[in-house]
């Protein structure tokens, strides 16, 4: 992230790492068929009537809801078709000039993971099965989290989800500490004390999230005394990198730029390592870039298997970054651990447990980070010429005089877009790596070290024009910031603006 901070730093007013939007769920023993089988032995209750008994606890919750809304004078609305509940929520906030407390509660016909009875060999049994139901959404204007929502299903097992918005609870905790902000929807356009404002932001996974999320459960659910508690998991996770910029004419005209880059330059190798994996044979799935235009901006989306990074404007000046994780296995987690019948401390699967969720911000954070920097090879619109400048002129290096690279010539560019591979922006690359980007694999020895050599003397040139730098103590090279500039420029005249040139000619 800090290549793209410094490189636009005279257009930016800051960058804030926060957590948007988090999902929780909430699970009872009663979510396996076997448990809730002998619940039903244990109540008496035959296996043939749970049809019946399931709609009668169905109903208690339907009036419990109906009874919450009514003592707290707020709207009850039936299923009516398919809607927008948050938006519909806010304008029942904006027309009621609600502070906290209840908002209402929405009912809306939904399918969701339940039981159904089966007839077996010798008796039924009960089958997991998507069966339509009533669900409620309780929406509560919440003193500590804003806006926010707990959803429960009418039929067993009474799973519950909670929703909220880590932008609503950092302006609620910069508004308690006297820290002044714009906010427009759910981002911050402009902060008094960022640095302030990002140290709160970071304390968002210390919260006493058992605690709290049990006590949501508790106001939508009359019948937890006889299913039990609730244990919570990390259902849905995003996390935003904010970069907040001084107004909105320099930034939209960067922007254009910036989603060029990503939509024509990054693909799954880029992507995979944005997100601290390599593009190899261990990845099985699909990779897969979506780009969209909204009233409100352009927004591009990359898919990883489940999980998902987007980067897109909000309010016409902040650039969003967001790494949204669905399926966590993807990644790891340092934590104690049992391989080969002993116990040791190594990295495992990250699971959805809410004790992993500060986890689960570091790799949002990192992966952010990553696309942020691979992004700074984007310069603000300004004429190409003194970049270039830079690439043609010969320069001399421990008194060995070296040419310069041809920005239109296709093997100049072939080796700036091998080494600036986004595979290799967080672990740097190395001749064997450049050797297989821009050569087929070589029949003889001989002619291996002859290319080996070649590419030898590539890095020599591209080292002797500040384009890159060694990694002390290996043999492997990064980008400077002098290359990513330079060489990224190369890379979009030859790709956009050279082409463009030839296009004409020949039209």
């Amino acid at each position: 992230m800090k290549k793209f901070i410094d490189k636009h730093k005279d257009i930016i007013h800051g960058f804030l790492i926060c957590v948007d939007r988090v999902i929780f769920k909430g699970y009872n023993f009663l979510s396996n068929s076997k448990s809730m089988e002998n619940f039903l032995s244990h109540k008496s209750i035959l296996i043939k009537d749970f049809p019946n008994y399931a709609k009668k606890h169905s109903k208690i919750l339907r009036d419990h809801a109906l009874a919450t809304a009514q003592k707290y004078n707020r709207p009850y609305i039936p299923p009516k078709g398919k809607y927008n509940k948050e938006e519909y929520a806010k304008m029942i906030v904006d027309r009621d000039n609600i502070k906290s407390g209840l908002v209402c509660v929405i009912s809306a016909m939904e399918a969701s993971p339940t039981f159904k009875k089966i007839y077996g060999e010798s008796h039924p049994r009960l089958k997991h099965s998507m069966i339509p139901h009533i669900a409620l959404y309780y929406y509560f204007m919440d003193k500590i989290f804003g806006l926010m929502h707990v959803r429960i299903q009418t039929y067993f097992p009474f799973t519950v989800q909670i929703h909220v918005n880590g932008h609503e609870w950092l302006a609620r905790k910069m508004s308690y500490h006297g820290i002044k902000y714009e906010k427009d929807d759910n981002c911050f356009t402009w902060i008094e004390d960022i640095e302030r404002a990002q140290k709160f932001a970071s304390k968002f996974a210390d919260i006493k999230w058992s605690r709290i999320l049990g006590a949501f459960a508790r106001k939508v659910n009359p019948l937890i005394s006889e299913t039990g508690e609730y244990y919570f998991i990390t259902d849905q996770f995003e996390c935003s990198t904010d970069v907040m910029f001084n107004n909105s004419t320099e930034f939209e005209s960067l922007f254009d730029k910036l989603l060029e880059q990503s939509t024509r330059r990054f693909g799954p190798r880029d992507i995979l390592t944005f997100v601290g994996k390599r593009f190899d044979g261990r990845f099985k799935g699909d990779q897969i870039n979506s780009s969209k235009k909204y009233y409100w901006g352009s927004r591009i989306k990359h898919w990883i298997r489940k999980n998902w990074m987007k980067m897109y404007n909000k309010s016409g000046s902040v650039l969003r970054i967001e790494t949204v994780i669905n399926n966590p296995y993807d990644f790891k987690v340092l934590r104690p651990g049992i391989r080969k019948g002993e116990e040791v401390y190594g990295w495992y699967p990250l699971a959805k447990g809410i004790k992993n969720l500060y986890r689960y911000i570091e790799i949002g954070t990192a992966a952010n980070s990553r696309y942020l920097n691979a992004l700074s090879v984007v310069d603000n619109p300004v004429p190409a010429s003194k970049s270039l400048k830079l690439l043609v002129e010969p320069v001399k290096y421990k008194n060995i005089k070296y040419t310069g690279f041809n920005p239109v010539c296709n093997d100049s560019v072939k080796l700036f877009k091998a080494v600036m591979n986004g595979n290799y922006i967080s672990f740097g690359f190395q001749n064997k790596d450049i050797r297989k980007e821009l050569y087929d694999h070589p029949k003889t020895d001989i002619e291996k070290k002859r290319l080996a050599a070649k590419i030898t003397r590539l890095f020599k040139k591209l080292k002797a024009h500040k384009m890159i730098a060694k990694v002390p103590r290996s043999r492997r090279w990064i980008i400077t910031e002098k290359g990513w500039s330079v060489m990224g420029s190369a890379i979009n005249i030859y790709d956009v603006g050279w082409q463009k040139v030839l296009y004409n000619k020949t039209a």
